[in-house]
C-alpha cells in the first residue's frame, strides 16, 4: 500500500455524486486526530516554557540541537514505519511527534508575548479553515499545483537550515513571507489528497483507512503547525 501516491485521485472523486456518509466521518476522524495532536503539542509547549529548570535543560545544553532536529528525524521515521504498523501504533506515534514538535516549540512563549501567540494562532486557523475548506470543496485538480509547492518546501528547508548559521534577519523575513504562502497553498493540496484517499482505500479495511486517517492528519498537522510559525514570525510582537 503506497502512502505517498502522487497520482491524482480526482477523477474518481468527480464520479462520486450522492453524499457520502462515510467520506464525512472519515474527514471527521482524520480532523479529531489533527485536534488531538495540537493540543498535545500544545500542553507541552506551554509546560515546558512554563519550568525554568526544563528551559534550561533543553534549550540550555547541547540537547537543543535533539529538541530542534528531533521532529523532522522522528516525521521520517514515522513515515517509513507506517506500512508496517497497526493503526493503534500509527495513533501513538503521531501522539509522540507532537509531543515532540510541541517541544520544540516551548521557546516561542519565551519570544513572544501569550497575546500574539493567541492573536496569530486564531488567524492562522482562519486561513487554514479557508483553505481546507477551498481543498475539499475545488472540482480543480490540484496534483500539478502539489508538486510546485514540494519543491518549494524543499528549497525553504535547505534555506532555513542555511540560515540557522547565518542568522539572517532579512533571510527570516523572506523565509517566512515564502513559506506562509507554501503552507497556504499545502493546506488545499493535502485537504484534497486527503479527501481523495479516502476514494481510493475505501475499500480497504477498517485498520488501513485508520491509517490513511492518521497519514492525513499527519500530513494537515504540519501544514497548520509551519503556517502558524511563519505567521508568528511575521506579526508576532516579541518580548521585551
Amino acid at each position: 500500500m503506497d502512502f505517498n501516491k502522487t497520482s491524482s485521485f480526482a477523477s474518481v472523486a468527480a464520479r462520486s455524486t450522492t453524499y457520502d456518509a462515510s467520506l464525512r466521518d472519515y474527514m471527521v476522524k482524520v480532523y479529531n486526530f489533527m485536534a488531538i495532536a495540537m493540543c498535545i503539542s500544545g500542553a507541552t509547549a506551554f509546560l515546558v516554557s512554563s519550568s525554568p529548570a526544563l528551559m534550561q535543560l533543553f534549550f540550555g545544553t547541547p540537547l537543543a540541537w535533539v529538541v530542534m532536529f528531533a521532529p523532522l528525524g522522528f516525521v521520517i521515521f514515522f513515515a517509513h514505519k507506517l506500512q508496517r504498523i497497526s493503526a493503534q501504533q500509527a495513533k501513538n506515534y503521531l501522539w509522540i511527534y507532537s509531543g515532540l514538535m510541541g517541544l520544540s516549540l516551548a521557546t516561542i512563549f519565551v519570544v513572544y508575548t501569550g497575546t500574539s501567540i493567541a492573536r496569530t494562532f486564531f488567524i492562522t486557523a482562519s486561513v487554514f479553515g479557508g483553505m481546507a475548506y477551498y481543498g475539499y470543496t475545488t472540482k480543480k485538480d490540484l496534483t500539478s499545483l502539489g508538486s510546485f509547492l514540494i519543491m518549494g518546501l524543499l528549497g525553504l528547508i535547505i534555506a532555513s537550515l542555511v540560515n540557522i548559521f547565518l542568522q539572517s534577519s532579512a533571510m527570516q523575513f523572506a523565509l517566512s513571507v515564502i513559506g506562509t504562502f507554501l503552507f497556504i497553498g499545502l493546506t488545499a493540496y493535502d485537504t484534497q489528497r486527503v479527501k481523495q484517499s479516502y476514494y481510493h482505500f475505501a475499500g480497504a479495511g477498517g485498520d488501513t483507512i485508520s491509517k490513511v486517517a492518521v497519514m492525513g492528519a499527519l500530513n494537515l498537522y504540519m501544514d497548520f503547525i509551519n503556517l502558524f510559525l511563519m505567521l508568528l514570525h511575521l506579526f508576532g510582537d516579541r518580548r521585551n
